[in-house]
């Protein structure tokens, strides 16, 4: 082939200089012809994609011009609602005044819509009102038999699939196609008398514990309007925390529920991959296997993610995905008083945390103590093992064939790239594979260290308080001691224990991290001047021990409020 394109340029040199002169003209007219082509078609592209981002965000300005409409029609029709008692009313006792009929659905659905707005108004955390919600109200009086969240309006993130409705991940590409069912989680929260209206707000792609994209703009925290509510469920967080939900669901995969949660000081939880439904979830869980990703629960407080799990958690899950065990809820693990044997951890031994998320942990720990329970310092084996070589590993195991995947699925007509790589990742197989083998030994080796401890649950930090916006993209390894107990697929959740406080403030000063290299420096950076912003710890099980892991977080939530009463007197 090389012979005969060097026989064809002598043959082209040697022709008179008038035929290569017009040859070389042509050569120019079609390069710069191309090239012309190539940018009208780039323009043109740019100038759709811009085109469909202006109709979404007409489209979610319109709805929430309906839904304030709504809202303002009911008030007209029913004045005297008692929004603020309404607001101010925990899950489990809503769910009860509904149930008996002392509270109207629609009363409640109304006051949350009217909420929701004002919430959203300040932070930008609703993509979009789910209009549904109205009648799907009234085929909820006609039920006969009420569910454990009859009449409780309910936020859901972006991907997770309601019929008719669009699941973007922050993607344009996703504009124009609307999904066709309901997402199992869907089905089960109707079922059980639950209604969703409204979608909430992420970052491109979900990758990432910041929250927001190019088409519905930035999320900001509701506490601090400098700061990222987290990610990838910034959305439910933010709404949440202002008070425009009272149940929310996010997703996680390495801390997307757990982050939001400790940077807007409210509780979530994320179980064990396999005990709720992924199906109907768009997005990075759907697909990766060797680093799994779950739904899960936010609210303000533990008992509301106790009714939530407990409500979904029932025969209709089991019947519409097949593929999970069927577990109802144990209320006998979650009832139980029996002490627990305590291990604790304040650093993962890969990133060191603020001295306020450290501290948190000591605090709570005292209080353990102080109430029965034993306290054993534990050693998490192997971290810098289970981030680098296993959680990244794991999620690119494939060749990144699952997430260029879901790039492709949203820019295909863009870039040829992830067609490429999706075609490639056959190649990748031995890989995964091997990974998953991996993963599994280390699950084992942590769960044998776990009972060698003779532990029951374990307390540790989490990344906090809320970073002031643009930071998370520019410390991503810091969200170590959440990625951990997704390699593992152990149950985790979250609960806010105390603020940072001044002396936290002056601790910060002297903060170095482990190494003192840039990504320490960054974080002392995104979380100074946090004084008086929610601090979290972690409470984590063994997988399938969901109500073990929220009875622990219900004993924190319950001693950490005991210990601020007893401080303020």
């Amino acid at each position: 082939m090389l012979q005969s394109a060097s026989t064809t340029i002598h043959k082209w040199l040697a022709q008179p200089w008038p035929q290569m002169k017009m040859d070389l003209r042509i050569v120019l007219v079609l390069a710069c012809g191309s090239s012309a082509g190539f940018l009208a078609l780039r323009w043109m592209r740019k100038k759709r994609i811009r085109k469909q981002i202006l109709e979404a965000r007409s489209k979610r300005n319109n709805g929430l011009k309906e839904m304030e409409k709504a809202v303002s029609e009911f008030k007209q029709q029913n004045p005297g609602i008692q929004t603020t008692s309404i607001l101010s009313l925990p899950l489990a006792e809503l769910a009860e005044k509904l149930k008996e009929g002392s509270l109207s659905p629609e009363s409640v659905l109304y006051t949350y819509m009217e909420k929701a707005l004002t919430v959203t108004q300040k932070v930008n955390c609703v993509r979009h009102f789910i209009p549904e919600c109205e009648q799907h109200l009234q085929e909820l009086k006609k039920q006969k038999q009420k569910g454990l969240l009859y009449g409780i309006p309910v936020s859901i993130k972006d991907h997770i699939a309601y019929k008719g409705h669009l699941s973007t991940c922050g993607f344009t590409q996703s504009l124009s196609e609307l999904q066709e069912e309901d997402s199992v989680l869907v089905k089960v929260l109707k079922r059980q008398g639950a209604n969703p209206f409204v979608f909430t707000n992420v970052p491109q792609s979900l990758l990432s514990y910041d929250c927001g994209n190019s088409i519905f703009g930035q999320t900001v925290n509701p506490l601090d309007h400098k700061r990222t509510p987290g990610g990838s469920s910034g959305g439910e967080g933010a709404l949440i925390a202002g008070g425009g939900s009272i149940l929310g669901f996010g997703s996680d995969l390495g801390g997307s529920i757990r982050l939001p949660s400790s940077f807007c000081g409210i509780c979530g939880f994320k179980p064990t991959a396999g005990r709720l439904s992924n199906s109907g979830i768009r997005g990075p869980i759907d697909g990766i296997l060797s680093v799994m990703g779950t739904v899960g629960p936010m609210a303000r407080n533990v008992d509301s993610l106790v009714l939530c799990m407990r409500a979904l958690l029932c025969a209709d899950l089991f019947q519409l995905d097949p593929t999970l065990p069927p577990m109802p809820f144990n209320e006998e693990v979650f009832s139980s008083s029996t002490p627990l044997r305590v291990g604790f951890f304040d650093t993962d031994g890969y990133f060191l945390l603020p001295p306020c998320m450290r501290r948190a942990v000591h605090t709570t720990k005292k209080l353990l103590q102080e109430a029965g329970h034993t306290l054993v310092p534990f050693t998490p084996p192997s971290v810098h093992y289970a981030i680098d070589e296993l959680f990244f590993k794991g999620v690119f195991a494939d060749g990144g064939s699952t997430l260029s995947a879901i790039f492709y699925y949203y820019l295909r007509h863009y870039c040829t790239v992830f067609q490429f790589l999706c075609n490639c990742s056959s190649r990748f197989i031995t890989s995964l594979t091997a990974v998953a083998l991996h993963i599994q030994a280390y699950r084992q080796s942590f769960a044998a260290e776990w009972k060698k401890c003779k532990l029951d649950v374990i307390l540790c930090p989490v990344l906090g308080p809320a970073f002031t916006l643009g930071y998370p993209a520019k410390v991503l390894t810091a969200i170590s001691s959440t990625m951990l107990f997704n390699v593992l697929n152990f149950p985790a959740g979250v609960v806010p224990v105390t603020t940072v406080t001044e002396e936290d403030d002056k601790e910060l000063k002297e903060y170095q991290g482990l190494y003192g290299d840039p990504w320490d420096k960054k974080l002392k950076e995104a979380v100074k001047g946090a004084v008086g912003l929610p601090v979290a710890v972690q409470c984590v099980a063994l997988p399938w021990q969901e109500e073990l892991c929220l009875r622990f977080m219900k004993e924190i939530e319950t001693l950490s409020c005991k210990g601020r009463q007893k401080k303020a007197t």
